[in-house]
Parts: C-alpha cells; structure tokens; sequence
C-alpha cells in the first residue's frame, strides 16, 4: 500500500525523532529485515509522510470536501477503492487533514453544512 495507516500523524513524526535518537545493536522494525542502523528507514518513513502532505495539500488549492479529497488521494496513488480502503486510507486521509489544520497548512470551513478544506 502506498499510503500507510497512520492514527496521529504529529505522534508518529514524533516516534520517528525518537527512534532516530536511539542507540542499539540491532533493530527489528515490523515490516523490513533487522538492521544495526535504523536512520535511512527513519527517512524513508518521514519523507513518506512529507510527500503524502504535500499531494493532500495540492489537491485543497480550492475549497474542498472529504470525499473529493479521499477520491484524488487513491487516484494519485493509483489505490483501488472498497470497504476496507475506504476506513483505512480514509482515516489516514482525516488524521492527515487534522494534522495539516492544527500546524496552520491548512484551514477549514462550513460552506452549505459541508466541511470544507483548503490550503
């Protein structure tokens, strides 16, 4: 999957800060092999959230709802949309947005009871 489920984005940059400050002899991450230096994965982590803010944040250059936001992400990612998708990808998506809102990238509004995102 190319976009990864993530419940609080400002905790998870967070986490990375604090396994990149760690010291060990080996780590075993969940989904790549052991490594004696977990930095490039660090990287590779918070690099991918940066470009998922980023392709959220070209698509709120108008004002625009959820589902049309949810609807460019999986079609820049080339996802295929179902139950599952939809719950997981977007509560990423929402945990992105309130992200990107609370450190200012963002802003929100009501426009005819419809919540409405934009850059």
């Amino acid at each position: 999957m190319k976009v990864s489920f993530i419940y609080d984005v400002g905790a998870y940059l967070e986490t990375l800060d604090m396994v990149e400050r760690m010291e060990a002899t080996m780590f075993v991450p969940a989904h790549v092999d052991a490594a004696a230096d977990v930095k490039e994965l660090v990287r590779y982590n918070r690099d991918k959230v940066q470009s998922i803010a980023e392709k959220i944040l070209s698509i709120c250059k108008e004002p625009i709802c959820f589902e049309r936001i949810l609807q460019e992400v999986f079609k820049g990612y080339g996802l295929s949309m179902n139950f599952e998708q939809h719950v997981l990808v977007g509560s990423t998506v929402r945990s992105y947005l309130s992200w990107l809102k609370d450190t200012g990238k963002l802003s929100a509004g009501f426009q005819d009871n419809i919540l409405l995102w934009q850059k």
